[in-house]
């Protein structure tokens, strides 16, 4: 497998553990919230990020983002021990594609985090941050500090 459809398949993955349930716009957003990390150096000094670099990094970086979490039920599922269904992949797929690509705009408004409006309270981390848009159950967030 090439370094692309690595990319490819990883972010697909991630965008199937977190947003499937989401419509495109919200993979699309979920999608370019991590690609807004790759590309992203925090301290403009060339070095590592705590959050991981490349796709597979950033995707798999302990603790941020939860369908990659071991006692996440969808981790069985991104690491290949579960077969997710087809046409759910394919969805998140394409639109890993389309962010990779650059095929979409950045919905997020540059955003580099996000959290469901599922949770009970909001995570520790928004106090703050710059918050940039809400899209179906994610709302997303830049310079979180």
């Amino acid at each position: 497998m090439t370094q692309r459809e690595r990319d490819i398949d990883v972010l697909a993955r991630t965008i199937w553990g977190e947003a499937r349930g989401e419509g495109r716009a919200g993979q699309i957003a979920v999608g370019w919230c991590i690609r807004n990390r790759v590309e992203m150096d925090l301290h403009n000094d060339g070095k590592p990020d705590w959050w991981g670099e490349g796709y597979e990094g950033v995707c798999k970086a302990p603790w941020q983002f939860s369908c990659w979490n071991l006692n996440d039920p969808n981790s069985a599922y991104l690491r290949g021990e579960k077969q997710i269904p087809s046409g759910q992949f394919m969805q998140c797929r394409e639109a890993a594609l389309a962010v990779i690509d650059g095929q979409e705009p950045d919905p997020t408004g540059a955003a580099t985090h996000y959290y469901a409006t599922t949770m009970k309270k909001p995570p520790a981390w928004v106090k703050g941050a710059t918050r940039t848009r809400k899209i179906g159950r994610h709302i997303f967030f830049k310079d979180v500090p």
